[in-house]
């Protein structure tokens, strides 16, 4: 694929939640918001930029919840998987309907629903155009989604590792609690590990560090954010190297 002028971004590793799919529901997918997200994923993919994804399972099963709650925190791991693969496959039937061929991989084989996670595999549908939807997380208990995007994305060369949220970065404070909380423009992946802030987890932070994938924290909700983003035009919060923030 050429370069394409005024992308900033070629190659994406989007990571969305789960919770993101439900709207307003307390549960489950909302088709609505569903259908928003793929034609936004789908107006970015059409500027001519490559696109993974990996999706949470929160709207449908909590691992972390259930296992709180005393159920085993490996079975309730991979319960949280399975709800990842249905989330994916939902996603996957919205993209195809906005015309965009759509390969979901799954970390646990279940061949008969989805292609197994091949790296090589995986690259060339993207450098087919393809988008593709990474689903099971890492297909290991213990691991978050977040973990898996990080991994993802560091396997697939991605330019940057984008954090879909529901606020529009990453604040000193929560932003809920704290009317005042300053919002950091650039941050480095140091001051986010030492500072504990809610960014990702601590291991795909890390990942990130060491492999130099800048991380992308932005609101969801806002239409029209993935696309500013990937132009250069950043919505929310960048972590980036160095030992000061920019």
């Amino acid at each position: 694929m050429p370069a394409i002028d005024g992308i900033k971004y070629r190659r994406i590793l989007l990571k969305l939640s789960g919770e993101a799919l439900m709207g307003e529901r307390g549960y489950g997918i909302e088709p609505r918001v569903i259908e928003e997200i793929a034609t936004e994923v789908a107006e970015v993919h059409r500027l001519g930029v490559e696109i993974a994804l990996v999706i949470g399972g929160g709207n449908i099963f909590r691992g972390v919840s259930a296992s709180a709650q005393g159920m085993n925190r490996a079975t309730a791991d991979y319960m949280g998987m399975l709800a990842t693969v249905m989330n994916a496959l939902a996603l996957q039937q919205a993209l195809e309907k906005c015309g965009v061929a759509t390969r979901v991989q799954t970390a646990i084989d279940m061949k008969e629903v989805a292609e197994p996670y091949i790296r090589r595999r995986a690259i060339r549908h993207l450098e087919k155009g393809r988008i593709v939807i990474f689903a099971a997380g890492t297909g290991l208990p213990f691991f978050t989604t977040d973990t898996a995007a990080a991994l993802r994305g560091v396997e697939i060369d991605a330019d940057v590792l984008m954090k879909a949220t529901k606020v529009d970065g990453i604040y000193a404070t929560d932003p809920a609690i704290d009317p005042n909380a300053v919002k950091y423009e650039r941050i480095t992946f140091t001051e986010v590990l030492r500072d504990n802030l809610k960014v990702m987890d601590a291991t795909a932070v890390s990942l990130a560090r060491e492999h130099n994938i800048p991380i992308v924290v932005f609101n969801l909700s806002k239409s029209g954010n993935i696309r500013k983003n990937i132009l250069g035009e950043t919505t929310g919060t960048v972590v980036e190297g160095g030992d000061h923030a920019e």
